[in-house]
């Protein structure tokens, strides 16, 4: 099943408009990955599924995937959360 690509929304265009990031203006995830053993997530709206292979972040519009082993979510806030261990694959869903 061919899924349609998603549009940008309204703050989304807004923000390329005006030159201005648009996870800080549409809330959208921002992702850092660093090497792979860390990653950090900005804007996330919650935790959907948590395993050690895999865990599945609500980012709003986006279900961010994490694959890889031994994951562990070492620290969450409100808006931003750490996850590290061996990452092999991001997914955005």
């Amino acid at each position: 099943m061919d899924r349609k690509p998603r549009r940008p929304g309204l703050l989304e265009r807004t923000a390329e408009a005006l030159d201005l990031p648009a996870d800080a203006l549409a809330g959208l995830p921002r992702l850092e990955l660093v090497g792979d053993g860390e990653l950090r997530m900005e804007n996330h709206r919650g935790i959907l599924a948590y395993g050690k292979e895999e865990i599945h972040v609500s980012g709003g519009v986006f279900i961010v995937k994490i694959e890889g082993e031994g994951l562990e979510l070492r620290a969450m806030t409100g808006l931003e959360l750490l996850i590290t261990g061996k990452i092999r694959q991001i997914e955005l869903d």
